[in-house]
């Protein structure tokens, strides 16, 4: 799931570079920057909002950045945090610059028409697995341009430079904290935002954070932290949110034996003395698993529990999937692999992932049903890891704010990729990121999808509730808002048609 999520978020949005004349400068606590200015919006990149985490600073909360003086050019994005190779069929989602541990920049997107007003802001949080991606990736300046709001894209760190745990670091904690310094990341940027949004025309307190994939559960992640109590407004997470996650203890143990078996290391003195190149090198084992961790402050609880017992910041919530995100996984892993999966093969794959389940998997997801057996087991990957896991807690944060869910349903949203895959792509994970940053060049009924999302995306940072002038009324859960190039449409027939009685029943 993750790594196919986030191999989508490349083909979601190209990098487009900002014209060469010069933007307004702008002062910041730190500093002033100068940035490039477009047509319709300028773009103000690769500014530092913490300090590099190096040497001593490797697995350590973020600090706060240095100071400079005279005018910093910000017109060139800043190093993406370190991780593996992510040459694709999609890409690379690095983004531009070189991968490096000095990576904690971020770029700010604006209008260019001026306005007496604060605009809102949306701070996006991008996907990749926690293992890779970065904020420049995504160019901001249509939906700045065309939604009236500023929108900040940032870089975390990723991989086992954002989510190692080990008790050596939690030692050196006054909490006994290890791990998330990915999420310590991400709040140290809306900290930032907090207190320098103001000086590019941001509203510090009209702050929307959204995200995609494992962009879209850092969302959610940041909703119950208590860290974040008033840094940001409304919240959308975009095919991400609900996934449970592992104790800091569990993440300890594996932290301790992965230094030990592949660095030779037992202390985090031995660890920090190791050069990047080897620690990125070590933590690319298939084995290895770089996510947050539920360490009882940070994040306090698994979501579900969270949002149960309402011990989340209540603000309008946004969220919803896209209607085949399955189907990547299982391009991913089979035509895109070299081989294609077979009427035979179904079954098996069904067995060796769910076990005592496939049975009753396989009798409510028959390949009579589908076209082939590439459809059938990426409806099974849809259901079980994106739909109602993303149902589900819709459903429990509308018993305490307004909630609002989508389902992404432009089964042509990939066609112009031409992916050398055996069965149709449909709308598979990732694929409404393009629309939601304005960058589509398609039919016209695509196109003017992309612009009513836009609409729908801006006016709910703006006022809590998604609307657009040419787009019908969105209505709040469970009514499920469905996009589509061929109409947009709303129903509450979204658990069924995603068989959720059988993914969201207790475990026996």
């Amino acid at each position: 799931m993750l790594l196919s999520g986030l191999l989508l978020a490349a083909v979601g949005l190209p990098h487009l570079p900002a014209a060469a004349a010069d933007a307004p400068v702008v002062t910041t606590r730190s500093g002033q920057v100068r940035g490039s200015a477009g047509e319709s919006a300028h773009t103000y990149a690769g500014i530092p909002y913490a300090a590099p985490p190096v040497g001593a600073g490797r697995w350590k909360p973020p600090a706060p950045p240095a100071r400079w003086t005279g005018v910093r050019d910000a017109t060139v994005p800043g190093n993406p945090c370190l991780q593996g190779d992510s040459s694709s069929p999609w890409g690379d989602l690095a983004g531009p610059g070189t991968p490096s541990e000095d990576c904690l920049y971020l770029n700010v997107h604006t209008p260019a028409k001026r306005s007496a007003l604060k605009r809102p802001v949306m701070v996006w949080l991008h996907g990749g697995g926690f293992t890779v991606g970065s904020g420049s990736f995504y160019d901001g300046s249509a939906l700045a341009a065309r939604g009236d709001v500023l929108v900040v894209t940032l870089n975390y760190r990723l991989g086992a430079f954002g989510y190692f745990a080990h008790p050596g670091l939690a030692g050196e904690s006054a909490q006994g904290l290890s791990g998330n310094y990915g999420l310590l990341d991400q709040q140290a940027g809306l900290r930032w935002v907090q207190e320098n949004i103001a000086a590019f025309g941001g509203d510090p307190d009209n702050v929307t954070l959204f995200g995609e994939s494992a962009g879209g559960g850092s969302v959610c992640h940041n909703l119950i932290s208590p860290r974040t109590a008033g840094q940001f407004d409304r919240a959308i997470a975009q095919s991400g949110c609900g996934f449970p996650l592992p104790t800091q203890q569990s993440q300890q143990n594996n932290g301790t034996a992965w230094a030990t078996s592949s660095l030779g290391c037992a202390d985090v003195a031995c660890l920090r003395a190791k050069p990047a190149a080897e620690v990125l090198a070590a933590s690319l084992t298939p084995t290895a698993r770089w996510t947050p961790n539920v360490d009882g402050k940070v994040l306090p609880l698994q979501m579900t529990e969270a949002l149960e017992s309402g011990r989340f910041h209540r603000v309008p919530v946004l969220q919803g999937t896209t209607a085949d995100e399955g189907r990547l996984t299982v391009a991913s892993t089979y035509d895109l692999a070299g081989r294609q999966l077979t009427a035979a093969g179904y079954p098996l794959a069904v067995r060796a992932l769910y076990g005592e389940r496939a049975d009753a998997i396989l009798a409510r997801y028959p390949l009579s049903g589908y076209g082939t057996p590439a459809e059938a087991l990426g409806a099974v990957f849809t259901d079980s890891q994106f739909a109602c896991a993303q149902s589900r807690t819709a459903g429990l944060m509308a018993r305490h704010t307004l909630s609002y869910q989508y389902e992404f349903a432009d089964r042509h949203a990939m066609d112009y990729l031409n992916l050398p895959i055996s069965f149709p792509i449909g709308a598979p994970h990732g694929s409404e990121i393009r629309y939601v940053f304005g960058a589509v060049s398609g039919t016209p009924a695509q196109n003017a999808l992309s612009a009513t999302m836009v609409d729908y995306w801006t006016n709910f940072a703006k006022t809590g509730v998604p609307y657009a002038a040419d787009g019908p009324r969105w209505h709040l859960f469970p009514q499920v808002q469905t996009l589509a190039p061929e109409a947009i449409t709303s129903g509450t027939g979204f658990p069924e048609a995603h068989r959720c009685d059988l993914w969201n029943a207790p475990a026996s």
